[in-house]
């Protein structure tokens, strides 16, 4: 087990590099220049030199990218060009705002996805099970801006039950969860129906059924834990997923999280900050999917032993 964590861990890192570097370099070919758009159109050209000069933009490319890996490597992901502040303590409050959101996100979208799934596969060719699929498949046909918009003009302003922006309380969380659930619900429902229905099909279901034992102990204890690892493999990448795919539903709602900082970043062409924004999205994806390698290898003795 110990050798299979470290390989996963030594995997990541090429994976990590290479993100930084198409990160840093993408952001070359980009038109504009940084220090002009701080300074202003009515600037001097000395002073945008000197400008240029401050935040390293004057070296060539390769010397900027190799400072550029050394400040990684001591965990500088620079300073703002509008805030001045650094990278990390701009993105601290919003990274955790995210986390939040996320976690009840994926707690929201996991239960209630098992439960279902469970449901349409036990009564499998029934209504239950029609009805299961039309709300998964609307679940995942739905865009988030339109269930968005379509959620806050209900319960917002028509019926004003819940507040359309902030996260001050928490009622603020329920419209932006459920925004960014209902594909992951959908999505874990489908996959929980689908996997047990493969594992009822087995001989060791079929024996457990053979001796008599109740219909919820064959399902509940002898096929939905086996079925189930699958889709808690699901469960961490979508939660990847949330992490970096929030964009749309914290722009909404105005949540002051990762996703909204991007946007305004975009729109100040704050190159170090977006920098800094994409390298912690593909990070904690990185993570997610080496913690659910890990955790897999753990419920799977087959996978570790490859």
């Amino acid at each position: 087990m110990g050798s299979f964590i470290w390989q996963r861990i030594v995997g990541s890192i090429p994976v990590l590099f290479l993100v930084v570097t198409l990160v840093f370099f993408a952001f070359q070919l980009i038109p504009g220049d940084p220090a002009r758009m701080l300074l202003g159109p009515e600037a001097t050209q000395e002073t945008v030199d000197r400008m240029r000069q401050e935040l390293g933009l004057d070296k060539p490319v390769l010397v900027q990218y190799v400072n550029y890996l050394q400040r990684l490597v001591q965990g500088d992901l620079g300073k703002s060009i509008f805030t001045r502040r650094t990278v990390v303590v701009e993105m601290a409050a919003p990274f955790v705002n995210t986390f939040y959101l996320a976690i009840a996100a994926i707690i929201a979208a996991t239960i209630p996805g098992i439960v279902l799934g469970t449901i349409a596969a036990v009564k499998q060719g029934t209504l239950w099970d029609h009805l299961a699929s039309v709300f998964a498949l609307l679940g995942i046909s739905i865009p988030v801006f339109w269930l968005a918009l379509l959620m806050m003009y209900l319960f917002s302003v028509q019926l004003k039950w819940l507040p359309s922006t902030g996260n001050q309380t928490a009622a603020h969380y329920i419209m932006p969860t459920i925004t960014l659930a209902t594909f992951s619900l959908a999505f874990i429902a489908r996959m929980t129906r689908s996997s047990l229905l493969e594992v009822i099909r087995q001989d060791y279901v079929r024996t457990a059924r053979a001796k008599g034992l109740p219909e919820r102990v064959v399902v509940g204890y002898h096929a939905l834990r086996n079925a189930l690892v699958p889709v808690l493999i699901v469960v961490g990448l979508r939660f990847g997923y949330m992490l970096g795919g929030a964009v749309v539903a914290e722009q909404v709602f105005a949540w002051p999280g990762l996703g909204r900082l991007l946007i305004s970043a975009v729109n100040q062409r704050d190159i170090p900050l977006i920098q800094g924004i994409l390298l912690l999205f593909a990070g904690s994806f990185v993570v997610v999917n080496m913690i659910v390698d890990l955790f897999y290898g753990f419920l799977d003795p087959q996978i570790r032993y490859r």
